[in-house]
């Protein structure tokens, strides 16, 4: 399998899921229904906890992944966004972590199996999602102590090492490193995926997506788009590029900088627009697939996807369009 999506990447343009988040919000899940029958006793709240859901709402979970693949996605994420040891300290639940990563790559799995089985022409693929956690190493949360950091590297080496080996161990194809904003977060999750990589002898695709936060076009820690890829690009990566935080529309010019200098496929997952003053995202499928029309005729993606407030109908109308391009060619690296 894993040699197959790198003869995909070369014979046309791969489709990434859209949003797990929200398409759970459409389910208006209670705490109860984030308990289910196991955790019904559990002394923390649980609701907002969407990783633990691949539990105790394991239906849902598939079903999502289900529709994207309808949609026309060739790969989704696993539900798996927050799936570390640190992340999930929230919920007092760091010892369920990797039940809660094998259980979401088995789940995307065998729904990814039986899409492949229907149309081995089209191989669905299944990408272990490893979110920023919600520490970083690069920057004090405390504005008075610019020295102190929340997390040392090593620890978030070791939590990622952990999330790694569930995903591996349920099945996944790949593994994508998302939502980068502080690189050096990053570096740790890509130092365990390589550490993994060599104590088990095996490969494995990995995807790494930063984000550019602002108008700035640097990430939260500070880097430019270049800054980035250089930081990133001594491990080999099957893919880079950049999701969340903003629109398509303005993601383009960042997007474009980086498939210019980069010989790594490149991707995008970018938000339906920019969110409203409720927080919410209003760009229609047609507004968003007009815009990401922009990145096929210039040629800047190998792998295209949505984020925050995509659904399965902004994935149908993505690929639909991403039918009608070829993809992006391998240039000499640059840098």
């Amino acid at each position: 399998m894993n040699v197959s999506i790198f003869e995909e990447l070369k014979k046309r343009v791969l489709v990434l899921d859209g949003a797990m988040g929200t398409m759970l919000q459409q389910y208006k899940f209670t705490e109860e229904d984030f308990r289910g029958e196991r955790f019904k006793d559990y002394p923390y709240s649980l609701q907002g906890n969407n990783d633990l859901l691949s539990i105790t709402q394991p239906e849902a979970i598939k079903t999502i992944h289900r529709k994207y693949f309808e949609a026309g996605a060739d790969i989704v994420e696993t539900n798996t966004f927050s799936g570390t040891s640190i992340a999930m300290a929230d919920y007092h639940m760091e010892d369920l972590v990797y039940e809660l990563n094998y259980e979401s790559a088995k789940i995307a799995k065998e729904v990814a199996n039986a899409f492949t089985t229907k149309t081995p022409e089209q191989p669905r693929f299944v990408a272990g999602s490893i979110g920023p956690t919600n520490k970083t190493a690069s920057l004090s949360p405390d504005v008075n102590r610019p020295e102190y950091r929340a997390i040392t590297f090593n620890a978030l080496k070791t939590a990622y090492k952990q999330q790694v080996e569930a995903l591996i161990d349920g099945g996944v194809d790949l593994l994508l490193v998302e939502t980068i904003f502080d690189t050096l977060n990053g570096k740790a999750a890509l130092f365990a995926i390589e550490e993994v990589k060599e104590e088990r002898d095996i490969t494995i695709p990995v995807m790494v997506s930063g984000t550019i936060t602002d108008a700035s076009g640097r990430t939260l820690s500070g880097q430019t788009v270049e800054a980035f890829l250089i930081s990133i690009s001594h491990i080999p990566l099957l893919s880079v590029g950049f999701n969340c935080a903003l629109g398509a529309k303005q993601l383009h010019p960042y997007l474009e900088r980086l498939a210019r200098q980069t010989d790594f496929f490149t991707s995008a997952h970018p938000n339906a627009g920019l969110p409203n003053a409720f927080g919410e995202y209003d760009q229609t499928p047609e507004e968003m697939k007009i815009q990401i029309e922009g990145y096929l005729k210039d040629h800047l993606v190998n792998i295209i996807g949505g984020c925050c407030g995509t659904n399965p109908e902004h994935i149908k109308a993505i690929a639909e369009t991403a039918k009608n391009y070829k993809p992006r060619p391998i240039q000499q690296f640059v840098i």
